[in-house]
């Protein structure tokens, strides 16, 4: 497929982006015409209620679903009709991740568990080093080999933030990355995400929670599947 070039340094661009999924006889219109442009470097919380469309645009824009109609530009490519393998390199060579629940595997070590994306990408001889120099990021330089099992609330996370960094993405999406953590463990992955996004990494997180909102650049408000 022919890629669509962008004329800016938008790492985003959503045109009358649409999701509707269809129950039986019923159609949801999860997503109804999202405009979104999120510059290179950007902080952005994406905020809402339940059922505004939140997590249906973070599906879009993380490469894990496509939309029914609407264009989504990431890095330049029109990914909108990729096919699934497509989107997979996609999202493994540009998309970091960072789920509420880690997503770890539990029979690996935190070093295999971060290594784990690399080694999709056949990149097996650079992998362990650059899974170590992302836990050394992290704060993680004495917990390599520690199991998931073994490691805190925090730690889960920290590693799941590393695996994220692993692959040098231009995007971090990070959906609701706090809520299974404590007020102060939650502030501590919180100042991670910033520092990350001060290096020039791009992020886009989904909250409920203003005070985690507010340390973003721009808050992005969601309602019955637009943008307010």
């Amino acid at each position: 497929m022919k890629a669509k070039r962008s004329s800016n340094h938008n790492v985003i661009e959503t045109y009358d982006l649409t999701k509707v999924y269809s129950m039986g006889e019923t159609e949801v219109h999860a997503l109804q015409g999202v405009d979104v442009r999120v510059e290179m470097g950007e902080f952005i919380a994406l905020m809402g209620p339940s059922g505004s469309g939140k997590s249906t645009l973070m599906h879009l824009l993380g490469c894990l679903d496509t939309p029914t109609a609407g264009t989504y530009v990431l890095e330049g490519q029109d990914v909108s009709a990729l096919s699934n393998d497509e989107r997979a390199r996609m999202r493994n060579k540009h998309i970091g991740f960072v789920f509420q629940t880690f997503n770890l595997l539990s029979r690996i070590s935190a070093l295999e568990n971060v290594a784990l994306p690399l080694l999709y990408r056949r990149e097996a001889e650079e992998a362990l080093q650059r899974a170590n120099i992302a836990l050394s990021r992290v704060g993680l330089d004495e917990r390599t080999t520690h199991r998931p099992a073994e490691l805190s609330g925090g730690e889960r996370q920290r590693v799941a933030i590393a695996r994220a960094l692993a692959i040098n993405p231009a995007l971090i999406l990070a959906d609701e990355p706090t809520g299974n953590l404590d007020s102060a463990t939650g502030t501590t992955i919180m100042h991670l995400l910033r520092s990350l996004n001060e290096e020039g990494r791009t992020v886009v997180l989904v909250t409920h929670d203003a005070q985690v909102a507010d340390y973003a650049h721009r808050k992005l408000q969601m309602c019955d599947g637009r943008m307010v």
